[in-house]
């Protein structure tokens, strides 16, 4: 597994008996669901949104340990978090994540829609069927029953805030990765919508696209596009990379918690790419 790098504002490390009371930041007293919020690009956004006062819900699909380390990190910082399965590419699941949410919290204020999976690199006249559905439905599908389930209660909280990881992918629409592809499109198109359809009730809807972060997936990516196979570390790519570094989780926790923060307030239907400002390697999350 990839090592986080947590950042330096990080309550973690030896901070292991903060008090409730001195973890109050911009986020506090809200609730944030995040979907595949156990690990990667979910664990740095878990993180960052418990150290900012907010009470985490994370997500996972299959990977109950990850998620259960993420907690204890946060739990162990003084923060507040539970974990909840669910395939949210299910639609029966995602009511079922939401409805237990509900039950154990208060409401949802913050549903950052992570979950995501990979494409196989194949050309589209060499792709399955099989694939095509599961990544569209894993990334748009999906999400739209998400947020469907949650919204009724979103509406009521005051201020909502949904932020959709999608990928610099949708920018380049590169050759062989047309299933990732089409899904990040899809679920792009989600989010402008539901802005226009939610603003009237104080929810913000904005996407955050990562280029190439230093996570599992994103390791895979890699070997899929470079070809290198035996590649493990993607700090290898530090030095092709812009400002002289691979981009982190926490590079994309940080720009969801200002689209959550009461900075954003008057931001919605925005999408911010967070890529150094043009990597070479054009792939997704």
């Amino acid at each position: 597994m990839v090592a986080l790098r947590l950042p330096s504002r990080s309550v973690l490390g030896c901070h292991t008996t903060v008090n409730r009371e001195s973890v109050m930041g911009v986020l506090a007293g809200r609730i944030a669901l995040v979907t595949g919020g156990g690990r990667g690009i979910g664990r740095g956004i878990s993180l960052l949104l418990a150290h900012e006062g907010a009470t985490v819900a994370i997500n996972y699909r299959k990977d109950k340990e990850s998620a259960e380390v993420t907690q204890r990190m946060i739990l162990d910082a003084g923060g507040l978090a539970t974990i909840h399965q669910g395939s949210t590419d299910i639609p029966a699941e995602n009511v079922a994540l939401v409805k237990e949410v509900l039950s154990v919290h208060e409401g949802i204020d913050i549903a950052i829609i992570n979950g995501g999976i990979a494409s196989k690199g194949r050309s589209v006249a060499d792709t399955e069927a099989e694939e095509v559905w599961q990544l569209v439905a894993t990334h748009a599908l999906g999400p739209h029953q998400l947020c469907r389930a949650l919204l009724p209660s979103m509406r009521t909280r005051g201020r909502g805030d949904i932020v959709f990881i999608s990928s610099v992918a949708t920018s380049g629409m590169s050759a062989n990765g047309a299933p990732y592809n089409m899904g990040k499109a899809a679920m792009e198109a989600l989010a402008f919508t539901l802005a226009k359809e939610e603003r009237p009730n104080g929810i913000r809807v904005n996407v955050v696209a990562p280029g190439l972060v230093e996570t599992d997936m994103g390791v895979r990516l890699a070997r899929a596009i470079t070809g290198r196979r035996e590649m493990d570390d993607l700090r290898s790519m530090d030095s092709d990379a812009p400002f002289g570094r691979v981009c982190q989780p926490e590079d994309i926790a940080e720009a969801v918690l200002w689209f959550c923060s009461p900075g954003a307030g008057y931001v919605t239907g925005q999408r911010i790419q967070v890529d150094g400002g043009g990597s070479n390697l054009r792939v997704g999350q």
